[in-house]
């Protein structure tokens, strides 16, 4: 083991990467040719005492003992389980800096990974940054005692937390209340996992419970029933059966169901049935702001809408497309998106991959809408989109790399970028949502 590794270093931090860490050097003149280090919570110009993690071929892992010189945009994080819990990573940084940081490491990421310099200006779209979020998971556990909460940084170890400072007043008021329960002895032991999704107003809960595989369909009604008494602002409570420790499976029908399955969400641009399990944007003040920069001034004839969800975009693109195409793979989502679509939307259960490859002749659309996961798009995605030749595609984002190497390829294939726009969906963390509108 290098001795630099038993002993304290001073760093310099360079500026921040995306996963939330800073960049550092190692002395040159001692430890070889400026190895990267990465240490979380800091900010870039820092100058810190740091003890190292470990190191790796090209590159070392440490976290900051001491703060010798902070930034002027640090602050005091306001959640006493900042550092310990691995949900947030930038409550230390004033909320102006960590837009700046965000745009910063999207722009960094494009010219890097795209070889894209943003000739647009990049609009930043700010949130509120505390109570913003409608969906939280938490983890419970029964022995030796209860305790509900997050998984601590870096670990799948469980972090019991009675607060979570950006989650939504119903959100935390409800885990108040299971808290409640399990220092009362009747927070039932079979659940290992628990899902509160709050609609827009923050009048009305969905939760979804994840229970051990052992437990039978007549004990788990009884837990829901349970479980909707002690949540009063639940419409509904639903059991699953987990996979595994980590992996939950929620596109099957509950094993049990107290009141309603889904939730209405109403925004000012629609309203949405969201069963259990569908994925719907978690912003609770950003989703009309994400849906207007993605669907406004366009209108024609034929839009795809491909990654679909529970019909976001697409509800919205049926008022000024003849005709829209909504392609979703997820059962429970897709069963939401046929009921949330008005009759001139055209459902497609199946992989945007399996879409393009049989289907997409049919149509010649004036605008594609790609909104996928964080593994982006892909190869075959992308040659699919180019052979479509769509002449507007909107590309919503929610990791700057797989964007950055999704556009190079469509960049490559006479797109250029009209215009680009940060979405602060997720403040006091490292993730970042981004809206670009292609042309060709």
């Amino acid at each position: 083991m290098p001795l630099w590794l038993e002993s304290y270093l001073q760093l310099t931090i360079e500026k921040l990467v995306y996963g939330g860490d800073g960049l550092a050097r190692l002395p040159a003149a001692e430890h070889g040719r400026g190895k990267a280090v990465f240490a979380p919570f800091v900010l870039e110009g820092e100058i810190i005492e740091a003890s190292t993690l470990e190191e790796k071929r090209g590159f070392a892992r440490a976290q900051a003992e001491m703060i010798v010189r902070p930034s002027p945009q640090r602050v005091e994080p306001q959640c006493p389980y900042f550092q310990r819990c691995g949900g947030c990573h930038y409550q230390h940084a004033s909320y102006d800096q960590q837009l700046e940081i965000k745009a910063s490491i999207l722009k960094e990421n494009l010219r890097r990974i795209a070889k894209l310099e943003m000739e647009t200006e990049l609009m930043v779209h700010p949130s509120p940054p505390w109570n913003y979020r409608n969906r939280a998971r938490l983890q419970v556990r029964n022995s030796p005692d209860f305790a509900l909460g997050y998984y601590r940084f870096n670990s799948h170890e469980l972090l019991p937390v009675e607060q979570c400072p950006i989650s939504s007043p119903l959100i935390n008021r409800s885990i108040g209340r299971l808290w409640e329960a399990g220092r009362a002895g009747s927070a039932p032991e079979e659940i290992s996992e628990i899902e509160f999704f709050a609609d827009a107003d923050d009048t009305r809960l969905l939760a979804a419970c994840y229970c051990k595989r052992e437990t039978s369909g007549e004990r788990a009604q009884e837990i829901a029933e349970q479980l909707k008494l002690a949540l009063p602002e639940a419409v509904g409570v639903g059991m699953f059966l987990a996979l595994r420790h980590g992996a939950i499976r929620t596109e099957a029908n509950p094993l049990a169901l107290a009141g309603a399955g889904e939730l209405i969400y109403k925004t000012q641009s629609a309203s949405y049935r969201v069963s259990a399990g569908a994925f719907f944007q978690v912003n609770r003040h950003l989703t009309d702001t994400l849906v207007r920069l993605v669907t406004g001034g366009r209108s024609g004839q034929v839009a795809l809408d491909l990654y679909a969800g529970v019909g976001l975009f697409a509800t919205v693109l049926a008022r000024s497309f003849a005709q829209v195409v909504a392609v979703e793979a997820s059962p429970t989502s897709f069963a939401d998106l046929k009921y949330n679509l008005p009759r001139n939307v055209k459902t497609v259960q199946a992989t945007t991959e399996q879409y393009l490859r049989k289907e997409a002749g049919r149509w010649k659309p004036e605008l594609v809408v790609i909104d996928p996961p964080r593994s982006g798009l892909g190869e075959s995605v992308v040659g699919g989109l180019i052979a479509l030749g769509a002449p507007q595609v909107v590309y919503v984002s929610c990791d700057p790399a797989t964007l950055a190497r999704d556009l190079k390829a469509l960049l490559g294939s006479r797109y250029r970028v009209e215009r680009a726009h940060l979405v602060d969906l997720f403040p006091q963390t490292y993730h970042l949502e981004s809206v670009f509108h292609l042309v060709r």
